[in-house]
């Protein structure tokens, strides 16, 4: 699988809640698009995840 253009391999499915879990993501304050389109929130438990997929997790920032 590739996360943010670096390859980051799987080696069974995961689901997407699972693996921002295992690498430490706070779900509240990211945004995940999976092979070109955006995930919502409410799908990371279901949205199942294979060594194919392309992620992009942008993290959210706050600041004035």
């Amino acid at each position: 699988m590739k996360v943010n253009g670096k390859n980051d391999p799987l080696h069974a499915p995961v689901s997407l809640s699972d693996y921002l879990t295992r690498q430490g993501f706070n779900s509240g304050r990211i945004a995940v698009e999976r092979n070109g389109e955006i995930v919502p929130r409410s799908a990371y438990e279901t949205t199942m995840l294979s060594d194919a997929d392309t992620l992009e997790i942008v993290h959210f920032v706050g600041g004035g």
